[in-house]
């Protein structure tokens, strides 16, 4: 008999269910009607045990099931469907890597949530987007969709790692007038991360559009600098609100 790794996977998932921690993720993640999240639905699952799961099935489940698995309605499962396809990714050659990005990027709409985008962002199209053409990043990042912009952003983690910034701190000057704060967010933990590396291209950024960002990117991105800077450009910002 032919072993159906997807319905075993769904099986083991559910025995993990919790109502109470359902209830508390649908708040967290804004599920309500008009928040980010609206609409999704959770089965009330930990991290650990999505992780245990997708480890037991992700050598033998095939990708047109993670696929699947992927499209599903249930947030948890979706995550650990992007658990299994980094795992995949990681172990492929190029051009098993280039079907499983285009899996990835066809089912964006799924991953739409920022704990989907940042699990999977910089280990899938970061990845992918570093080695070969950007058209895909640049379309996702100009596309005026919340998650495909965030998945943009965050994919230049990846890059970030290679010390490449270039792509960073352009999405960040992109993203100065974006009016949602998860982009706010997102673009200065970028930028943060920039300047744990390099804090020339920070600096350089900040002397130059410190005064136009958004508090949150602004705070978010000198966390790491030291206490002088870091009261510096605070204060900057206060001043320059205050007049």
């Amino acid at each position: 008999m032919k072993i159906n790794f997807k319905e075993n996977l769904l099986k083991d998932l559910k025995k993990y269910k919790n109502e109470i921690f359902a209830k508390h993720y649908a708040k967290y993640f804004q599920t309500h009607k008009g928040g980010y999240g609206e609409g999704d639905s959770f089965w009330g699952l930990r991290i650990p045990q999505q992780r245990v799961t997708a480890r037991k099935y992700w050598k033998d489940i095939n990708l047109k099931d993670v696929e699947k698995l992927l499209q599903h309605r249930i947030h948890e499962v979706r995550l650990t469907a992007l658990i299994i396809l980094i795992e995949k990714y990681k172990k492929a050659d190029d051009d098993a890597k280039s079907i499983i990005v285009k899996i990835y990027l066809r089912n964006s709409e799924c991953i739409n949530n920022w704990d989907l985008v940042d699990l999977s962002a910089p280990y899938i199209p970061g990845h992918y987007w570093h080695n070969n053409s950007l058209k895909d990043f640049w379309k996702y990042a100009e596309s005026g969709n919340l998650w495909k912009e965030r998945i943009a952003m965050i994919s230049t983690l990846y890059f970030i790692r290679q010390e490449r910034f270039a792509e960073t701190l352009a999405l960040s000057k992109l993203f100065l007038t974006h009016n949602h704060d998860l982009m706010h967010k997102a673009s200065g933990w970028m930028l943060r991360e920039v300047g744990k590396r390099d804090t020339k291209p920070l600096i350089s950024f900040l002397d130059k559009y410190s005064k136009v960002m958004p508090r949150t990117m602004l705070r978010y991105s000198v966390e790491k600098l030291s206490p002088e800077k870091r009261k510096y450009y605070i204060e900057k910002d206060i001043l320059e609100n205050e007049k």
